[in-house]
Parts: C-alpha cells; sequence; structure tokens
C-alpha cells in the first residue's frame, strides 16, 4: 500500500470514527435535520457573555457609535441617502485619486446599481477575484458592529475573500440598518441567515471582522498603513 493510500485509509477511519461518535449514518456523515435543529436550539439556549454597557443603546445611538469608533479607526465614512447614490460617490472618490479600475463583487445588490458614473469617469468596474496589484475593490457588508467600528463580511461565490485585502483601497457598502451593538449580535445575525434547518444555505467559508485601513506599528513603532491590507477604508453608510 502506497503512502498516499495510507493516509487516505487513516483519515477514512478517523472520519468513520467521529460519524459514530455523533450518531450519524453512512459515508456522507450528513446531520439530520433533527441534529441540526439540535444544534440550534443548544445555541440559542446559551447566555450571552458579560457585554460592554457602551453598546447596549437604542439602534440610532448604536450608529452613532459605529460612525464615531470607526472614524477613530481611520476609516472613511461617506453617508448615502440611499444605495442607488453608490456608484456616483464611486466615481467621485475614484477619479479625484487618479484611480481608473475598480475590482467589484458580483452581488446583485451591486449588479443591479446603475454604474454609467464610472463610465463617465473613465473608469472601469470589473467582477473578479482581486489580485496583487490591483488599486480598488468593492464589496457589499454583512453588518456593522458598534462596539469598535468594525465591519464584518462574508465570503460567497460573489464576493470572494481576495476583495477585502489585496487591494490598497477598500470600499465598502454598509446599510444603516444592518448595524448592531456587538459582537454577539453579529454573529446571531451569521447563525439566523445561514445556520438555519429551513435556511438551505450553508455557513460562509470566511467571515472577516475589519477595522480600518492594515496598519503596523511593530517596527520601531512608527505606524504604517497597509501593512498588512488596504491603506484605505472607504465606508459608503446608506441611510436605509
Amino acid at each position: 500500500m502506497s503512502v498516499k493510500q495510507t493516509v487516505a485509509k487513516s483519515r477514512a477511519e478517523i472520519f468513520g470514527n467521529i460519524r459514530r461518535g455523533l450518531g450519524r449514518k453512512g459515508n456522507s456523515g450528513e446531520a439530520s435535520a433533527e441534529q441540526k435543529q439540535a444544534v440550534q436550539n443548544r445555541l440559542n439556549a446559551q447566555a450571552d457573555n458579560l457585554i460592554p454597557q457602551r453598546a447596549q443603546l437604542p439602534h440610532d445611538e448604536q450608529v452613532e457609535l459605529f460612525k464615531a469608533m470607526a472614524t477613530e479607526a481611520v476609516a472613511e465614512l461617506i453617508e448615502l441617502d440611499n444605495i442607488a447614490l453608490v456608484p456616483q460617490a464611486c466615481a467621485d472618490w475614484l477619479k479625484t485619486r487618479h484611480i481608473d479600475q475598480l475590482i467589484s463583487a458580483s452581488s446583485s445588490e451591486i449588479n443591479s446599481l446603475d454604474w454609467s458614473p464610472l463610465l463617465n469617469a473613465d473608469v472601469d468596474r470589473v467582477e473578479r477575484v482581486a489580485q496583487a496589484g490591483d488599486i480598488a475593490s468593492l464589496t457589499s457588508s454583512f453588518a456593522g458592529i458598534a462596539e469598535t467600528g468594525t465591519l464584518m463580511l462574508h465570503s460567497g461565490p460573489d464576493s470572494p475573500t481576495t476583495l477585502n485585502f489585496l487591494p490598497d483601497n477598500h470600499l465598502v457598502i454598509l446599510r444603516r440598518s444592518t448595524i448592531v451593538g456587538v459582537y454577539e449580535e453579529a454573529w446571531k445575525k451569521v447563525r439566523a441567515a445561514f445556520g438555519g434547518t429551513e435556511s438551505g444555505l450553508t455557513l460562509p467559508r470566511t467571515v472577516n471582522m475589519i477595522t480600518g485601513p492594515s496598519r503596523s506599528a511593530d517596527i520601531e513603532q512608527k505606524l504604517q498603513m497597509g501593512a498588512h491590507g488596504p491603506k484605505t477604508l472607504v465606508i459608503f453608510l446608506i441611510n436605509d
């Protein structure tokens, strides 16, 4: 038996033991609806940990806290009355910085917009994964967390994670209605959107928490922007 076959056999035995321990039958290891609901019930019954008082606010005050914390984290905040204004806001921001290409997620929210303002500004919008050397990207976000001014984004076929980290400038659409107070509430939103037995959706492979642009002061205690990701984070806050 080859080394590759031996490893495959060992892995199969390990997974088989795990399936038997979980009470699952068959080779697929797929949990039954009852088992999934049992997990959901256990999660719902779990009490929250100690939650900071500063984020336990009415929603309007949570939005104001998010704005203050995001700005303190050196994110650029642009408020818009509705999402239809995003293309013009993108065009204006990119044109003033002489950026002629925008790498974009291909979500239905983004594709439903009229992107003619980019053409008028001589900016090309391309839907693909981000690559080294890309200057600017555009994505939507799943939620905003007021406690620390943090964006929650998740990966998917129409929004690859590379868009969040490779380009120097990351432009993000955030709806006011999706802002929550604390991290616990954001994770509950993820489970409600993707983890329910009736949703037919699976949890995203990657969930990213982004607070301001990337930075580091490891070298001689001098703050360097863009150390591990974008140098600039722009949040288009939609007052929906």
